[in-house]
């Protein structure tokens, strides 16, 4: 089988190398004795359709049905919304692509089961960026109101900074934000959520 692979860090994360996801991916198609025969590297936000120049040369390639099957990295790398994946899995599904993704082992298009739970996938996407979102913007209107001053002089004993460390961990040890991310919507540096990071997995031992 012909297979594209497609590949996207944020420009906001520059620490992240696209090698992460695209060693991975390689070794599956690997495993699959899937031939390669495109891969598509972006380093852009999922919003910034201008700046995923790779993202527009894999959907040309797609049209001209030149692979039959796309694997992704996860889904928040390929869409940025919901109907952004609905919209492009018709058109994938009009030339004959299937799609699947690395991470969610139950999504695959090929099947009517994993084309369910594709859409389920992606609404689920959605909804966790737009909460993750509101959370942390929620506990900076708090902290705000507190009187706590954000940002880097505050340091990670300042009142609030916990609470809204406690809602951001979950996500960084998940990988759906990065460290660097991380620390810009804290205030701190990279190296202090490294060390939060650290001290978190020393606790729980």
């Amino acid at each position: 089988m012909r297979i594209g692979i497609y590949a996207r860090v944020s420009t906001r994360d520059k620490d992240q190398n696209p090698q992460s996801q695209l060693l991975p991916l390689r070794e599956f198609a690997a495993a699959q004795a899937w031939s390669i025969v495109g891969e598509f590297v972006d380093q852009a936000s999922a919003v910034d359709l201008k700046a995923r120049t790779a993202w527009r040369d894999l959907l040309d390639q797609a049209s001209r049905r030149r692979f039959d099957l796309l694997l992704i990295w996860r889904i928040d790398r390929a869409f940025r919304s919901v109907l952004d994946a609905a919209t492009t899995l018709e058109r994938f599904r009009a030339w004959g692509i299937g799609l699947r993704s690395y991470s969610e082992p139950w999504l695959d298009t090929t099947s009517p089961f994993g084309e369910a739970l594709y859409y389920i996938t992606a609404a689920y996407a959605q909804l966790e960026r737009g909460i993750l979102s509101e959370r942390v913007k929620a506990g900076m209107a708090r902290a705000r109101q507190q009187g706590v001053k954000l940002g880097r002089p505050g340091g990670t004993h300042a009142i609030g900074f916990r609470a809204k460390w406690h809602e951001v961990e979950p996500q960084v040890r998940s990988g759906h934000l990065s460290k660097s991310s991380a620390a810009r919507t804290l205030g701190v540096g990279r190296a202090t959520i490294s060390r939060l990071l650290a001290a978190g997995r020393m606790e729980a031992d």
